[in-house]
């Protein structure tokens, strides 16, 4: 495959079970054959997208000494900021050339959650940041609620299946900041080869060049979205939740050519969790003694805190 197939979730959404049918095939495919679609119809708004790079730019310029206020220590980076080159991708030693922001769950007063979950972190210099990150967290997992379901249905599940584990879940909103390129690279580029942790990532702004994604006979193919769609993947976590599948698939961020290093880049990826508790044992079904379970049973907890130590961000 040498495109991302694109699909429009307003055929699952439309009420006609023929489209809606469409949309849970081509998505199945999709995520069968390559691990990612570029998907219309979504939540976010023009404006709001619009407003959401605006008010990222803002806090990404302020000086490096602000925003080393909100790095918050032992959380593992999970909210506030964190800083360039910090995080490493799995099996690298260069850190990544990039800065970023973390907003997380907001919970409704009671919730179980409250005392598990770090809190969100205010920045005060720009105080409408907060705000507009909430909305369009708040879009983008809506959003990722109903491609869940459709691949519920795609593996033959309730179509509801993962609402009550995503629902509280641990979902992180991560804009990102790739400076500029100031001197020659040693070995190191904006986003390293990986896999996603999570079950699934809607990624803004993957509009320009530079997001790539491995198909499976090893080819790296550019993966570029229309300026109405996102970029929408599968992480770790169904991947082992589904024995593989629904493949996850490795994608990097390279650098720019030369001529573009004084360029900065904003990316904007939604990272779906479930709640810790999540069996990620292989699906009923997914698995026999032709084809036997790869992964050992887990929980989705228990995965991402071993993801975090591997990408350097719990010692």
């Amino acid at each position: 495959m040498k495109l991302v197939p694109s699909v429009d979730l307003r055929d699952f959404l439309s009420g006609d079970p023929e489209r809606k049918q469409k949309f849970v095939n081509e998505i199945g495919k999709a995520y069968e054959e390559i691990g990612f679609v570029a998907l219309k119809g979504h939540f976010l708004d023009d404006n709001l997208v619009n407003e959401l790079y605006g008010e990222v730019k803002n806090f990404f310029d302020l000086p490096v000494e602000t925003k080393q206020k909100y790095e918050i220590p032992g959380i593992g980076g999970q909210r506030g900021y964190v800083g360039f080159g910090k995080e490493t991708a799995k099996g690298f030693k260069k850190g990544d050339l990039k800065e970023f922001w973390h907003f997380g769950q907001y919970l409704e007063d009671g919730s179980k959650y409250s005392s598990v979950y770090p809190d969100n972190v205010e920045v005060s210099e720009v105080p409408n940041f907060n705000e507009v990150g909430k909305e369009a967290y708040k879009m983008l997992e809506k959003t990722g609620v109903y491609v869940l379901r459709a691949l519920a249905l795609h593996l033959g599940l309730d179509e509801f299946y993962f609402d009550k584990f995503v629902s509280e879940g641990n979902s992180i909103l991560r804009p990102i900041h790739y400076p500029p390129i100031t001197e020659e690279p040693d070995n190191a580029v904006r986003a390293a080869a990986h896999g996603d942790i999570n079950l699934i990532t809607l990624l803004m702004g993957a509009q320009g060049k530079g997001l790539q994604v491995m198909n499976h006979n090893g080819e790296w193919i550019d993966a570029i979205a229309e300026p109405d769609e996102l970029m929408i993947n599968v992480g770790d976590m169904l991947s082992r939740h589904t024995n593989n599948k629904l493949k996850s698939t490795i994608h990097q961020v390279v650098n720019p050519p030369r001529e573009l290093w004084g360029t900065s880049r904003y990316s904007i990826p939604f990272f779906m969790h479930p709640v810790s508790e999540m069996p990620l044992n292989a699906l009923e079904g997914t698995y026999d003694e032709n084809n036997p379970k790869l992964y050992p049973d887990t929980t989705a907890g228990e995965f991402l805190h071993e993801r975090l130590v591997e990408l350097g961000l719990i010692k």
